[in-house]
């Protein structure tokens, strides 16, 4: 028997399995190159990406409105953390879910801090502690606490504390 015999069709030989296609063909003039740096330490500067591709990119008043919206979340994370938005005469049901629509808020609003300082921006790193001290100097220090000695309502926040 040859070999044609014995594998019909194929001629005696058997054929390769297809390799991967070829990767496509990189023409500089035709395509933009983005690369995106990032950094494992902590670095100073206005060229950074903050939670958005290409935000703030490279010009200054974009960078300075990134700061201001870090410095904001973070005073409005402590604020939803201290303060007593819901009247306690209110219904357990509608309170509870008024509660977990707060926390919601306040645990995204503080993972979008979280992920602002993981572009290891110094800048962005050093509002997000300020707003957080504001904010809590603000609302959860004894400062402002409401010293009258009548308990006209709960001193106590809506929400427990977060921990990490």
């Amino acid at each position: 028997m040859n070999s044609s015999d014995e594998m019909p069709g194929v001629g005696g030989e058997i054929a390769a399995p297809p390799g991967p296609p070829p990767p496509p063909p990189m023409n500089i003039h035709h395509h933009k190159l983005h690369r995106v740096v990032m950094h494992p330490t902590f670095f100073w500067g206005k060229n950074a990406e903050i939670l958005f591709s290409g935000w703030p990119g490279t010009r200054t008043g974009m960078y300075v409105l990134s700061l201001v919206f870090v410095f904001v979340v973070s005073v409005l994370v402590e604020m939803l953390s201290h303060s007593q938005l819901i009247k306690s005469s209110t219904n357990s049901l509608l309170g509870g879910a008024a509660e977990t629509i707060i926390h919601g808020v306040r645990v995204g609003l503080a993972y979008m801090v979280m992920l602002a300082l993981m572009s290891f921006n110094a800048g962005i790193f050093i509002v997000a502690v300020a707003g957080h001290c504001l904010g809590f100097f603000l609302f959860g220090s004894r400062v402002f606490r409401n010293k009258s000695p009548a308990p006209q309502r709960n001193s106590a926040p809506d929400l427990p504390s977060m921990s990490c």
